[in-house]
Parts: C-alpha cells; sequence; structure tokens
C-alpha cells in the first residue's frame, strides 16, 4: 500500500458547520478563527468556493445564523455578493456571543453590518484575532 500525502483542502464553510455541530463553545469559537485564518491566506478566486455551499444546520441557531452573517461579510469585504442561502437565516432575538457589559457596548458600536442585521452583536476586532 502507497503513502500518499493528502493534498491540502482550506476549510469550506460548509465544513465548517459540521465542526460545529456538538462541539463546546471554546472549540467553535477555534474552528471559526481558523477557518477565517485558512480563508485570509487564500487567493480571490479560491475564496469564492470557501463560501458557496450552504453548511448544514448547526442544531444551535445562534450558531446557523452566525455562519450566514460571517459568509455576507467576507463576501462584501472581498467586494462580491454573499450566495443566496445566507438570506433565509436570521434570529428573532439579539445575541451577544461575548456578553461583558464592555463587550456588549463595543458590539454594539462596532458589529459589521451584516451580524447586526441578523441580530448578532460582535465587534469586528472578535473576526481579527486569528
Amino acid at each position: 500500500m502507497k503513502d500518499r500525502a493528502a493534498a491540502y483542502e482550506p476549510l469550506t464553510v460548509e465544513r465548517l458547520g459540521s465542526l460545529l455541530v456538538g462541539a463546546d463553545e471554546t472549540r467553535r469559537w477555534r474552528l471559526v478563527a481558523e477557518f477565517l485564518e485558512e480563508y485570509r491566506w487564500e487567493p480571490a478566486e479560491v475564496r469564492d468556493r470557501l463560501l458557496d455551499a450552504e453548511p448544514a444546520l448547526v442544531g444551535d441557531e445562534h450558531w446557523d445564523v452566525f455562519l450566514a452573517a460571517l459568509v455576507e461579510h467576507l463576501a462584501a469585504k472581498d467586494g462580491r455578493g454573499a450566495p443566496p442561502w445566507v438570506a433565509t437565516r436570521s434570529l428573532r432575538q439579539f445575541w451577544f456571543p461575548f456578553n461583558s457589559r464592555a463587550a456588549r457596548v463595543d458590539a454594539v458600536v462596532h458589529a459589521p453590518a451584516a451580524f447586526r442585521r441578523r441580530g448578532i452583536f460582535v465587534a469586528e476586532q472578535e473576526l481579527n484575532v486569528a
């Protein structure tokens, strides 16, 4: 049996969604940071493919909507439109993933539009931790 090295494939949002299923909050944030780091290093023509396929539902409405907001945010930063699947996801109640008094104030002021519109308040700097 030949030993073949697997070719590197960057993490897609579809795969990210499947990895979030059943993970605790700390692991979820680490996976998001990993996805963002890989995304940043990919050339523009590859980035499109990383966002296109709709992830299956995570089983937690907050995270299902977070993925849609993240995809729209990243697509907008790259100067393109988001895939159609993101339009169907939004929260009925606001969510502050980082829920200290200071984090809430920062998120209300600095949350990117794609997140605010869906009821998620997370400061953009929280998305730049990777």
